[in-house]
């Protein structure tokens, strides 16, 4: 699991710990990390935190190996970790850019890499590619980081592909997200007026886990859309592409912020952590207004729930029954 130590890698790591899982996870924040694997420990699963920078090909690949040592054959890989910058785009600089790309976009091409370099062989696993409604649909003051997500969402259609051509039993899937209440709007870096803010409406980020926890059981789908705000986001892009540009440009430059001032000395993740020292935990600052579940969330799960098995084995103990998955997906902060 990378970006494990906050928001949606929180959450996920936090499901996967209720049934009994053995999980790996990898963050750059020691202080979030370690909050995390207590948090997996306490709910009755195995943690392996461990501090990489998943743009670095190698500390992913050492990271992968330490898995394997610890916990045997990986049988789940979920790509999460990402930072991005706010702001239009000629007040985001190329080293900023570069460096997006590399966390968000590369940082899910070495998990993968690394992923199947282990799975192929063997015939088996599941890679979870976390992704956004702006994988497709584009938004202002996003660019570097919807840039990013088109990207993984290309990676990844290659890649099934290439796996389908193999026969392999390898599957991969890519789960599209809505708006999410996680700590990011206050760690990444931003020129903004305002202090930013998720494309309402917003959903807490245990739907997000949830989401993820059913594309790991049943990746054999291509791609999850999870909110209803995001079908209708991507249905409205396959309809009305231009009509959607004309609104975003509208609408998406507030929506996109509070009426709270940034404060333009605070610090942000985009190179350095900010969990190194405190944990934020899966939440953000949004827990009023945020939604706790989807009934598009819903009844995909009905469907899977009535289709063929799973393509993987749980790790660790094995399954425990879904309302226990269903409570620690609450967790302590929420």
């Amino acid at each position: 699991m990378t970006g494990a130590s906050a928001g949606v890698g929180r959450a996920v790591a936090r499901g996967f710990g209720a049934r009994g899982d053995r999980v790996v996870l990898l963050a750059r924040g020691e202080e979030g990390l370690q909050a995390a694997a207590r948090d997996v420990r306490e709910l009755g699963g195995w943690a392996l935190p461990v501090v990489a920078d998943v743009s670095d090909p190698g500390q992913v690949e050492t990271a992968a190996n330490r898995a394997e040592e610890e916990f045997g054959p990986i049988e789940v890989w979920v790509n999460n970790a990402f930072s991005t910058a706010f702001g239009e785009s000629q007040q985001v600089s190329p080293q900023e850019y570069r460096r997006v790309i590399e966390v968000c976009y590369l940082g899910a091409v070495h998990g993968t890499r690394a992923a199947l370099d282990r799975m192929v062989p063997r015939g088996t696993g599941a890679i979870v590619q976390v992704g956004s409604a702006l994988a497709y649909r584009s938004v202002p003051l996003q660019s570097a980081y919807c840039a990013a997500k088109s990207a993984i969402r290309g990676f990844t259609e290659s890649v099934r592909c290439e796996l389908m051509h193999d026969r392999s039993g390898v599957a991969i899937t890519m789960v599209q997200l809505p708006g999410l209440n996680t700590p990011q709007f206050d760690w990444v870096l931003s020129r903004l007026r305002n202090r930013a803010q998720p494309v309402p409406p917003i959903f807490q980020p245990e739907v997000a886990a949830q989401a993820v926890l059913l594309a790991a059981d049943r990746p054999r789908r291509k791609e999850y859309w999870i909110g209803g705000s995001t079908a209708g986001t991507l249905l409205g892009q396959r309809i009305a592409p231009a009509l959607l540009d004309r609104y975003l440009a509208r609408t998406a430059f507030s929506s996109q912020q509070t009426g709270a001032r940034e404060d333009p000395g605070r610090r942000s993740n985009l190179f350095h952590p900010v969990d190194d020292t405190d944990d934020a935990g899966a939440h953000g600052r949004f827990d009023r207004g945020a939604k706790a579940g989807s009934l598009l969330l819903k009844a995909r799960s009905l469907v899977a729930g009535r289709g063929p098995g799973t393509v993987r084995r749980r790790a660790g103990r094995g399954g425990r029954l879904p309302a226990a998955v269903q409570r620690a997906l609450a967790g302590r902060d929420g």
